[in-house]
């Protein structure tokens, strides 16, 4: 597969989004730069590059969002998954901080590679065009994910992607938001991982929380953004509990993604 400049920045932009996440400090919940490993996170980020490179060069070759295309980066993206499980040493405690990333991301990459000048709303309904569609090669066993999406009635990563990734709206919405009324970048940032926290169905968090944790979690950052809870009290709630928001942070690594391309 012929991979050009083009792929190459998308797949750049799209890694960037992921580091900007890590090193957002304070983020509730999740890793950042007080991290004693921020240098692995940030490798374990990179490993994905050459996967997104790879899905902006086959929906460029494509050129349409059909099939065709949807079984090709599905392909492309369980490779990548183990790809990053590799750059993790096979042997980290508990899920990788970029596991899951790489289904927003890539549906995203690709998107963005057959409409390179639309508007993000026009990137994520492509997107979410190419979720709906089959992958027929598509492993067919339950994760964890769509076990507590099933048991819980949520949206799950699928729903969230075959919807246009309403999310990624809402945290780009919210950036625009928080910089136009005078925010230094940081806190519009975490002010769009709050947004997205408040309200997204994390079947992550419902797995291994249940719905009490995931109401624990979307309630702290209502709290945070109303001004009636600091963030770092948040942070610690969560890391004392365990409830770590991951896709909340994907999808705001998406939206920076769309952010830089703009």
């Amino acid at each position: 597969m012929i991979v050009t400049r083009e792929d190459e920045r998308l797949a750049r932009a799209a890694v960037e989004g992921l580091v900007a996440v890590v090193e957002l400090t304070p983020k509730p919940g999740l890793p950042d730069a007080r991290e004693a490993d921020l240098p692995g996170l940030r490798w374990s980020a990179r490993s994905l590059e050459p996967g997104f490179a790879a899905m902006a060069a086959a929906a460029r070759r494509t050129g349409e969002p059909g099939r065709a295309l949807r079984s090709e980066l599905g392909a492309i993206g369980r490779s990548t998954e183990r790809a990053v499980a590799r750059a993790d040493g096979g042997a980290a405690v508990g899920p990788s901080p970029h596991h899951g990333a790489v289904w927003p991301l890539g549906l995203l990459v690709a998107a963005a590679s057959l409409a390179p000048r639309g508007a993000t709303e026009e990137v994520t309904a492509l997107a979410g065009r190419l979720a709906a569609l089959p992958d027929v090669r598509a492993p067919r066993m339950a994760t964890p994910g769509s076990a507590a999406s099933v048991r819980y009635g949520a949206a799950g990563a699928k729903g969230e992607a075959r919807a246009g990734f309403p999310h990624v709206r809402r945290a780009s919405t919210a950036l625009r938001t928080a910089r136009n009324a005078g925010a230094r970048e940081p806190e519009a940032r975490l002010h769009a991982l709050l947004a997205v926290m408040t309200t997204l169905q994390d079947t992550g968090l419902l797995h291994t929380a249940g719905p009490h944790g995931l109401r624990e979690v979307q309630d702290g950052a209502r709290e945070v953004l109303a001004g009636r809870l600091a963030v770092d009290d948040l942070d610690l709630r969560l890391r004392e509990r365990g409830l770590r928001p991951r896709g909340s942070g994907h999808l705001l690594a998406a939206a920076l993604f769309l952010d830089g391309l703009r």
